[in-house]
């Protein structure tokens, strides 16, 4: 299984109420996933989301284990670009993911998943970034 650490300041942020009894994913937010927001070469193993779900999505089979006991899961897809050493951590106001070698994201995004698929039912599409 693999493995994320959640720092003291992430667990905090974590126990607020839009997040009890949830499920939560770990994507890289590049266009490619269904609830992906962004899109565009660039954004490719930079960009990631946290999406807030009622109950998993079997697309994202993977638990990412945690000593906080999160129940966050990720897709093999999105785990190409998570390495050794995962951590998520809030900081200034902000979300940090990073591994054993470098800060994948110093800005994650939180979405709502049934939101997300909602506007794209709508018509709303995931922003696109030229590179």
């Amino acid at each position: 299984m693999a493995k994320i650490k959640i720092t003291d300041s992430m667990k905090t942020l974590l126990s607020d109420s839009r997040f009890k009894g949830k499920t939560l994913l770990l994507i890289a937010d590049d266009g490619g996933g269904k609830y992906s927001l962004k899109g565009g070469a660039c954004t490719i193993g930079a960009d990631f989301s946290l999406v807030i779900l009622d109950q998993p999505d079997s697309a994202y089979p993977i638990q990412l284990e945690n000593d906080a006991n999160i129940p966050l899961y990720t897709s093999s897809y999105d785990l190409t670009f998570l390495g050794k050493g995962l951590k998520l951590d809030f900081q200034a106001n902000s979300i940090r993911l990073s591994d054993d070698a470098e800060l994948l994201d110093g800005a994650v995004q939180i979405t709502n998943g049934a939101e997300v698929l909602a506007a794209f039912k709508k018509g709303i599409t995931a922003g696109w970034s030229g590179c």
